[in-house]
Order: structure tokens, then C-alpha cells, then sequence
């Protein structure tokens, strides 16, 4: 190895899924960039792992990125772990790979565990087309519009949850999105792991009644596709047309126009009057 960046996926609860080449990376590495030092010692120690460590969080990641990156620019290896699934994903991490493309340092990838895949995978909602939303504000004016924005969006939704603000998450997504389909993944891979499929009402319910604990994923229903209109309006009034051959008066033609076609019968008969029919 020789001055690169290694982002090496950790194990997001079972350290069983901690891969083989994931271990010989961080083995191999002349030190690890870690978001929190101790969660990762921890993982280091249960696999006699050691190398130094140096922190790399939201709040620090501009001046300890400019720290790692100059040590990799004179040949040392750093191998960028998160404390549970992949780093770079909804992550600080982003930015350090994003730093150390402008000054053409190889990036490569050891892929681990990931939990919007996994949660997504399990949860029983189309996996053809998804997106990831991440984390929701927690303030009310920046959640709402988000979620605003995503009214339309049919694709299956991923959002990351904390416990303490899932109950009102969940109600947000009701008021603003309406009753959608959801899966609630909680603790994936480690011992009380667990799956509730359901709607936004019934998950309101549910976590009202039963206060939510650990680390979440809601997999959210898209939204209906919107279907085209049966037909155009010029052909709408064709069978006004149509209608008013048959001796019908023109209100009466617009009515039945109307329920064939989906157009409203007013719109019809104001465009019917300047039509001169």
C-alpha cells in the first residue's frame, strides 16, 4: 500500500459480519481515521487489531481532513471507518473523499454492512427504485418542507431515525405524505433486531403505545403514480359534440361528456358556449 484512502465498511451491529478483507485493510494500514476513537478501539481490540488512531467527526472533519490528507500526500495509508456501516454514506466521511479527489489521491472501497440496503431489503416494499433521504431536521419548518418535497417523489423512501424522535417523525410523514405503507427496522443484526411492517397510522399507534428504543430505518411507500387523463380536452369536446347530434341540450351533453372523459362539466360547457354550440 502506498499514500491512499481506504473506506472500510464495519459491521453496523453483528461483528460477525466484519469481513476478511476488511480486517487485512485495517491490519495492513499505517493508521485508521475514526468517527468516534472509542467505539472503534473497542472494535480494534475484540479483533487484536493495532494502529494509531486519529478523529475524524462532523465537527472537525475540515482541519482533521487537511491533517490526514497531508500525511497521505507523503505515503502513508489511511484506512476511514465510521462506527457502524459504511463510512461516506450519510457521513462526514464525505468530504474527506471529496478532499482527497481534488488532489487525485486514490480512494478504494471495502464494502461492509450497510443499513439502508439491509433495512430496505427486508422490507417487503419495491427495491427497483429507492431513494435515501438520511436523517430529517429536527426542526419542524425544515422537516415539514422536506417532507413536502417528497409528495410526489414514487420511488421508496429511506430515512434514519433516533428513538427519541421517531413517534414524531412518524406523524409528520402521516400529516404531510398521508397513509403510506412502512417498515420500521430497528437494531439490524444485533440481538433484538426487529421488523414492523405496517402504515404511518398503524406505526403512530404502535410506537405511541410502545415507546420506540435503539437505532431506526423507516422504508416509506412511494407515491401512487399519478395516471394520465383518459383524454385530451379537444377530444372531450368531440363528444359534446357528439352528444348534442343526438338532440341533447348542451348541459346535458356536457354532463354525460364529463363522466366519459373526467373533464369537468363546467369547463366543457363555458368551452362549448365560445365554441358556439
Amino acid at each position: 500500500m502506498s499514500g491512499a484512502l481506504y473506506l472500510v465498511g464495519t459491521p453496523i451491529g453483528n461483528l460477525g459480519d466484519f469481513s476478511p478483507r476488511g480486517l487485512e485493510t485495517l491490519k495492513a494500514v499505517d493508521f485508521i481515521a475514526a468517527e468516534d476513537t472509542r467505539v472503534t478501539l473497542k472494535l480494534l481490540n475484540h479483533f487484536d487489531i493495532h494502529k494509531p488512531l486519529v478523529s475524524y467527526y462532523e465537527h472537525n472533519k475540515f482541519a482533521s481532513g487537511e491533517k490526514i490528507l497531508a500525511r497521505i500526500l507523503s505515503g502513508e495509508t489511511c484506512a476511514l471507518v465510521t462506527d457502524a456501516g459504511m463510512p461516506a454514506i450519510s457521513d462526514p466521511g464525505e468530504e474527506l473523499v471529496a478532499l482527497c479527489a481534488r488532489h487525485h489521491v486514490d480512494v478504494f472501497v471495502i464494502p461492509g454492512p450497510s443499513a439502508v440496503v439491509s433495512a430496505l431489503a427486508v422490507s417487503g416494499l419495491p427495491t427497483g427504485r429507492f431513494c435515501f433521504e438520511g436523517f430529517l431536521s429536527v426542526n419542524k419548518k425544515s422537516r415539514t418542507a422536506h417532507l413536502e418535497s417528497l409528495k410526489n417523489e414514487s420511488r421508496t423512501m429511506i430515512f434514519y431515525e433516533a428513538p427519541h424522535k421517531l413517534l414524531r417523525t412518524i406523524e409528520d410523514m402521516l400529516t404531510v405524505l398521508g397513509d403510506r405503507p412502512v417498515t420500521v427496522a430497528r437494531e439490524l443484526t444485533k440481538l433484538h433486531e426487529e421488523t414492523l411492517r405496517s402504515t404511518l397510522s398503524g406505526a403512530a399507534v404502535h410506537f405511541r403505545e410502545t415507546p420506540p428504543k435503539g437505532e431506526f430505518v423507516l422504508i416509506v411507500g412511494g407515491a401512487p403514480e399519478q395516471s394520465a387523463p383518459v383524454m385530451t380536452l379537444e377530444q372531450a369536446m368531440e363528444r359534446v359534440i357528439c352528444y348534442r347530434a343526438e338532440n341533447r341540450s348542451l348541459k346535458e351533453s356536457c354532463k354525460l361528456a364529463s363522466a366519459d372523459t373526467g373533464f369537468s362539466k363546467n369547463e366543457l360547457y363555458d368551452l362549448a358556449l365560445e365554441q358556439g354550440l
